[in-house]
């Protein structure tokens, strides 16, 4: 074991321009977290485009930004306007479910999304048991992320949208790409954007397509839906798919290097299935898949904390310093599932723009972990953590795998 000494981050001045995003090592919370949000919680940084924005980093005032409609997520795709990083997607999808409600399909995507939806639940024991049952038959060691949380994120997404489940290789090779965060635009994105589309817009007139595609697709024959374009419905299908996917396979993934590198953790859930739902909220709390923050676009002049943002200004809303943030969540870095508030958590985002998907991630999660307790109880890191690689330039703080034995 290496005995080298870790000086830590270097002061942070008050007038420093901060490069953002900070680590992406999944395994510990940033080194400047605790400085920033104890020192300064609304700081200026430098984003990945070289554009100036603020970083809130306190739940207090994150919070206040989530749910304050003079901060704009629609607006952060403006022509002009400082940027996270370059889009790679249209600019007109980046408020998605603002598009959909304004198109009249949020009754049918917020079906879609329901857990309690028929068979559903059944359909995630069902899938998780298979994946894990290859996992067992082929035999240690496996990676993790790319054999279980992928196919198992992917998988659920295809059902949801009623397309068949052998599409999820064809929509998630565009992954990587479309969730890339570049400081200018990414040639193949625009490539893969266009072939899923095409793609996605034939699904609609497959007799076998059913669910959330199946729907909107027979709204083509009601005259009140006669504005709506093959290609708006298949943006709906392609942009679920892929935010859903990528963000329910990192919450996943990361919520499993937490347990494995935590094991009073991994034991206590394994040991005390009636606190696996208390234990899902509190995996969301500590989760580190977060690792740029949430962007919006001030409207107008505000005051934050001790800073005036002025109209035009972007923000940046630090997830991961909010739920870490003592004075929100006492002890906060101790795995808790008693914890009275981990629902308080703002990793489902926050206000008009909070995550319609939240009962659907929580279920998809436990259902997981239970199958992953039951079947691998001994289930264990099988290399060490420093050892696991992180990915740069993605939205999402995800290792590239995630190897364990058993």
């Amino acid at each position: 074991m290496s005995t080298t000494t870790n000086p830590g981050p270097p002061a942070v001045g008050s007038h420093d321009l901060l490069d953002f995003p900070f680590s992406r090592d999944g395994t510990r919370l940033p080194a400047e977290l605790a400085q920033l949000r104890a020192a300064t919680p609304v700081r200026r940084v430098r984003t990945i485009a070289g554009d100036e924005a603020w970083l809130v980093s306190s739940y207090r005032l994150c919070r206040q930004v989530l749910t304050d409609c003079r901060f704009s997520l629609k607006d952060t795709s403006a022509p002009g306007v400082p940027r996270q990083y370059a889009l790679t997607i249209p600019p007109e999808v980046v408020n998605n479910m603002g598009n959909i409600t304004g198109a009249g399909l949020r009754r049918a995507v917020m079906k879609a999304l329901n857990p309690k939806a028929p068979g559903l639940v059944r359909w995630l024991r069902q899938e998780a048991e298979r994946l894990v049952g290859r996992l067992v038959e082929d035999g240690p060691t496996a990676d993790l992320r790319g054999a279980f949380c992928e196919p198992y994120s992917a998988g659920l997404h295809c059902r949801i949208l009623g397309i068949p489940q052998s599409e999820d290789r064809v929509f998630l090779r565009s992954l990587d790409i479309a969730f890339m965060n570049s400081p200018c635009p990414i040639a193949g994105a625009k490539v893969n954007w266009d072939r899923d589309i095409t793609r996605m817009a034939g699904l609609l007139d497959d007799p076998a397509t059913s669910g959330l595609m199946g729907e909107l697709a027979a709204l083509r024959g009601d005259p009140a839906y006669a504005h709506l374009t093959d290609e708006m419905l298949a943006t709906v299908g392609v942009t679920m798919f892929g935010a859903g996917t990528v963000s329910t396979s990192g919450f996943l993934t990361m919520a499993l290097v937490h347990l494995l590198i935590h094991r009073d953790a991994w034991d206590l859930l394994r040991d005390r299935r009636d606190l696996l739902d208390a234990g899902v909220e509190e995996l969301l709390r500590v989760n580190l898949s977060i690792g740029d923050a949430l962007p919006r676009l001030a409207l107008a002049d505000v005051r934050l904390g001790d800073v005036d943002v002025k109209q035009g200004e972007l923000v940046l809303v630090l997830v991961e310093g909010a739920n870490f943030d003592p004075d929100a969540f006492p002890d906060p870095h101790r795995f808790d599932p008693d914890r009275a508030n981990a629902a308080d958590h703002l990793s489902f985002g926050g206000g008009s723009h909070y995550c319609p998907a939240t009962a659907l991630g929580r279920v998809h999660a436990r259902i997981a972990l239970e199958t992953l307790l039951d079947r691998l109880p001994d289930l264990e890191l099988a290399v060490p953590a420093s050892q696991l690689v992180w990915r740069t330039g993605f939205m999402k703080r995800i290792p590239e795998r995630l190897p364990v034995m058993w």
